[in-house]
C-alpha cells in the first residue's frame, strides 16, 4: 500500500524524547524529518485515504473528521511539552520525504522568523460567557405569577431590563481582563464569539480571546485569570490551555506546505 507523508508541524531541532506509544493519525508513530536547522515532524498515512479524492469525500465526514483532528492534536500536544512547535493546517500531505525537506526549503525563512518569534512561548484561550439565570451562582428569585396580562408584560420588561444590565457589565468585565491580560502577554488576538449552538457551551460567548505568554510567565497568568473567575455573578469565565500558538503562526505559515 502506498503511503504519504502527513506533517503535524515544524520545528527547531530538539533532544527531549516524544512520550513512549505516541500513536500519531492512522495509527502511525510520529517521526521527525530534518532539514537544515529545521524539523518537520510526519507520520506515513495510506495515500487511498489522503489523496485528494479521498480527502474531498472524507471533508464530508464528521467521525473521520474528528478522528483525524484528535490524532493530529495529540501529536501537537506532544510537541508542545518538549519544544515549541508551528502547527501546520489538518491534512497537509506530501508524496514522499523529498516533499517535505522541499517545502521546508522553500519556507526556510517564514518557518524560521515564526520559531524564533515564538520560542519558549505557549497559547492560553480565555472565554468569558453571561449565563442564564438557571446557571448563575445566585439565581434571581422567581417571580410571581402574573394576575393579568399588564403584570405579564412588566414582568418582561423587568426581565430585558435585568438582562441588558448583564450584558452590560459582562462587556465591562471581559474588556477590563481583556486589557489586564494583554498587559501579561506577548501578545493577543480577539476572536470571534462562539455560536452556542454549535460549541455546545452554556450562556452567551462575550469574549473569545487568545494569549500569547512565555512558560515562564504561565503560572502568573494563570493565577491572575483565577483571581478575578468570582468576582461578577452571573459571569463565567473559562481558560484553557497550554496550546500550540496556533492564533500566532500567520496565515502565510498556516497556510505553507499543502502537499501534492
Amino acid at each position: 500500500m502506498t503511503a504519504l507523508r502527513y506533517v503535524y508541524a515544524v520545528c527547531r531541532p530538539f533532544d527531549t524524547p516524544l512520550q513512549a506509544q505516541l500513536t500519531g493519525v492512522s495509527g502511525d508513530p510520529p517521526r521527525l524529518l530534518a532539514h537544515g536547522d529545521l524539523v518537520a515532524v510526519v507520520s506515513r498515512v495510506p495515500e487511498a485515504d489522503f489523496n485528494e479524492e479521498a480527502l474531498h469525500d472524507h471533508l464530508e465526514d464528521l467521525d473521520w473528521l474528528t478522528g483525524t483532528a484528535r490524532a493530529h492534536q495529540q501529536v501537537v500536544d506532544a510537541l508542545t511539552a518538549v519544544t515549541t512547535p508551528l502547527p501546520l493546517r489538518l491534512a497537509t500531505v506530501f508524496r514522499d520525504d523529498s516533499g517535505v525537506r522541499l517545502m521546508l526549503e522553500e519556507r526556510a525563512e517564514a518557518f524560521g522568523c515564526t520559531l524564533d518569534r515564538l520560542d519558549g512561548r505557549v497559547e492560553w484561550g480565555m472565554k468569558v460567557y453571561v449565563e442564564g439565570p438557571e446557571q448563575a451562582a445566585e439565581p434571581a428569585r422567581p417571580e410571581p405569577k402574573p394576575a393579568s396580562g399588564r403584570d405579564y408584560l412588566r414582568q418582561r420588561r423587568r426581565q430585558s431590563r435585568a438582562d441588558d444590565d448583564l450584558w452590560s457589565r459582562a462587556e465591562e468585565f471581559a474588556t477590563d481582563l481583556h486589557r489586564t491580560l494583554s498587559d501579561r502577554a506577548d501578545d493577543a488576538r480577539l476572536h470571534a464569539p462562539q455560536n452556542p449552538r454549535l460549541s455546545g457551551a452554556a450562556g452567551r460567548n462575550v469574549l473569545n480571546a487568545a494569549y500569547l505568554v512565555r512558560r515562564d510567565a504561565s503560572e502568573e497568568f494563570v493565577e491572575r485569570v483565577d483571581r478575578t473567575k468570582d468576582d461578577a455573578p452571573g459571569i463565567r469565565v473559562e481558560l484553557t490551555g497550554p496550546w500550540a500558538a496556533y492564533s500566532f503562526a500567520g496565515e502565510e505559515e498556516k497556510n505553507a506546505g499543502e502537499g501534492s
